[in-house]
């Protein structure tokens, strides 16, 4: 981190508080400040597993380093109480969705060990509870896992998919649309996903339709304008973002913006001219590995 070194390259050759040019005695370059949080580790756990499946085949002792950490990480935290603080979004989400994720990752990179699945089976009612976040990757896991739970997570989807179609009425697009301060943009790239892999599980329920609304509300189906939320991505897209090069008044390909922002009670504004509205303009990263995967699942189901 910038403000924890002295901007120095160290040398072994000086004492601590010696400086000679651009060389100093402080031992810093390579320090790492880290903290230990029960969800934010699960997270991690997650990925990795998630990391060793792809490196599979193409860096098999990358791949096998992932997941024994990732089995590491999952061991450690079922050995101690959870150790769970809050700091902005610096540490995991909650503490039982981050497990329910680490699971699944971890059952499925396994291909279904007991340790895994068994503990997802018992996380079913967080899953219940939290099914607009949590059912899809449940839902990923069903190869897996028995015909009772699969029958539980498809109660489940019925009960909620009659809530969220209340809930998507309340505007003529037919996604999620953020009503807080941040756009929108990676929710409704989101919900493509989820509704993708929930179809593939349960296509008698969840057709195709809503993957689709969602990934062309993302490229210009929106209020506001038709601009396309992803740099030169789409007929007209956003070339005025927050990237690192936003004083420059450009863009960098690829790049997706939040998108429209809904003034309370009830005005959108997406100022396209003038970069530096962050909650409007700036790029995230997992934004836009979302919306890869939404144009992957929207290519796959217009198939």
């Amino acid at each position: 981190m910038a403000s924890q070194t002295d901007g120095r390259i160290y040398s072994a050759q000086l004492g601590p508080l010696e400086r000679r040019g651009e060389y100093s005695g402080a031992p810093d370059d390579r320090w790492a400040f880290t903290t230990h949080t029960t969800p934010l580790n699960y997270a991690a756990a997650a990925s990795l597993a998630a990391a060793s499946r792809v490196l599979h085949g193409f860096d098999d002792a990358l791949a096998a380093r992932c997941l024994e950490t990732a089995a590491a990480v999952w061991r450690d935290e079922h050995n101690h109480s959870p150790i769970v603080f809050r700091s902005f979004n610096t540490t995991g989400g909650e503490l039982e969705d981050e497990e329910v994720t680490a699971a699944v990752e971890l059952a499925i990179a396994t291909r279904g060990n007991s340790l895994y699945t068994n503990r997802l089976r018992s996380l079913l009612p967080v899953i219940e509870r939290h099914f607009a976040g949590l059912g899809w990757l449940a839902a990923r896991a069903l190869p897996y896992m028995d015909p009772t739970f699969r029958d539980a997570l498809e109660r489940a989807l019925a009960g909620f998919e009659k809530q969220q179609r209340g809930a998507l009425a309340g505007n003529p697009f037919g996604v999620p649309i953020a009503t807080g301060t941040w756009g929108g943009a990676a929710e409704a790239a989101g919900f493509a996903v989820h509704a993708y892999f929930l179809h593939q599980a349960f296509p008698r329920i969840v057709g195709v339709e809503d993957t689709l609304r969602a990934f062309d509300y993302v490229l210009g189906r929106h209020p506001v304008s038709n601009i396309s939320y992803v740099s030169t991505v789409g007929t007209r897209s956003k070339l005025i973002a927050y990237g690192n090069n936003r004083a420059d008044f450009s863009f960098i390909p690829g790049g997706m913006i939040p998108g429209v922002v809904i003034i309370q009670p009830d005005f959108p504004e997406l100022k396209e001219g003038w970069p530096f509205l962050w909650y409007e303009n700036e790029y995230v990263v997992d934004a836009a590995s979302t919306f890869i995967l939404a144009a992957k699942a929207a290519e796959s189901v217009a198939r």
